[in-house]
C-alpha cells in the first residue's frame, strides 16, 4: 500500500501501460505456438526489438524501466523466433531465397533508425519520439495485417483491447508532462483511433467466422 501511494498519476499510467504491454506480448506467444503463426507484423516487431535493445544496453534507462525493457526484449525475441518459425509459410510472396536476407535487412535498417530518431530528437533518455512512432508503425500494420490475412489467426480481441490500453494509457502520461510536443500529440491521436479501429476489425471478423470473440484466449 505504501508504494500505491507514492505513486504519481503519472506512474500510475505508465505502470497501466505496462501491465497491458506484457499482458499482449504473453497473448501473442500463446497464440502465435497455438495457431503456428506470428502474432505481430514484423517491421513493427524489428522496431520493438531495436528500442528494446537500445534502451536496455546502448542508452540504459532507469533501473526500473530498465528492467522492464529486459522483460520485453526477452518476449518480443519470443515473438521473432515465431516469426522465422513460421513466417516463411505465411509470406508466400517472399521466396526463401531472400526470407533471411529480408530479415536481417529490416532489422538493420529498424535500429539505425529508432537510434539515430533518438540522437536527432536529443532523446535519448526516454525515447519517447521512437517509441510513439513505432508504436504508429504497429497499429497501422495491425490493421494491415488482419485485412491482408483475412483471418484472426495469432489474434485476438483482447490482444487488440489490451494494446489499445497499454499505448492509451501511457500516451496521456506523457501528454501532461508534454502537451506542446505536436509530433508527439498527433501520434498519441493517430495510434489511438488506428487501435480502436483495430479492436473493430477483430471483433467483425471474429463473427464473420463464426467465432466467439470473448471467448478466443
Amino acid at each position: 500500500m505504501s508504494f500505491l501511494k507514492k505513486l504519481s498519476c503519472r506512474d500510475g499510467l505508465l505502470l497501466i501501460g505496462g501491465i497491458c504491454w506484457t499482458l499482449t506480448y504473453l497473448l501473442i506467444i500463446r497464440l502465435g505456438f497455438k495457431e503456428a503463426v506470428y502474432g505481430m507484423p514484423f517491421v513493427a516487431l524489428c522496431a520493438n526489438l531495436s528500442w528494446e535493445f537500445i534502451f536496455s544496453f546502448v542508452h540504459p534507462q532507469k533501473k526500473s524501466q530498465r528492467y522492464v525493457n529486459y522483460v520485453w526484449l526477452f518476449f518480443d525475441l519470443v515473438i521473432f523466433y515465431q516469426f522465422l518459425k513460421f513466417g516463411s509459410a505465411h509470406l508466400q510472396n517472399i521466396s526463401t531465397v531472400y526470407f533471411y536476407p529480408t530479415v536481417i535487412v529490416t532489422l538493420v535498417i529498424a535500429y539505425f533508425s529508432v537510434l539515430l530518431i533518438s540522437r536527432e530528437f536529443d532523446d535519448t533518455y526516454h525515447g519517447k519520439y521512437a517509441a510513439f512512432g513505432q508504436n504508429l508503425l504497429m497499429s497501422v500494420l495491425f490493421v494491415y495485417m488482419i485485412l491482408t490475412r483475412n483471418s484472426i489467426a495469432g489474434q485476438s480481441i483482447y490482444i487488440a483491447i489490451l494494446k489499445l490500453a497499454g499505448t492509451t494509457a501511457p500516451s496521456l502520461a506523457f501528454y501532461t508532462k508534454y502537451p506542446k510536443l505536436k509530433l508527439l500529440n498527433f501520434f498519441y491521436i493517430t495510434i489511438f483511433l488506428f487501435d480502436v479501429i483495430y479492436v473493430v476489425l477483430v471483433y467483425k471478423m471474429s463473427l464473420a467466422q463464426g467465432i466467439n470473440p470473448w471467448l478466443r484466449f
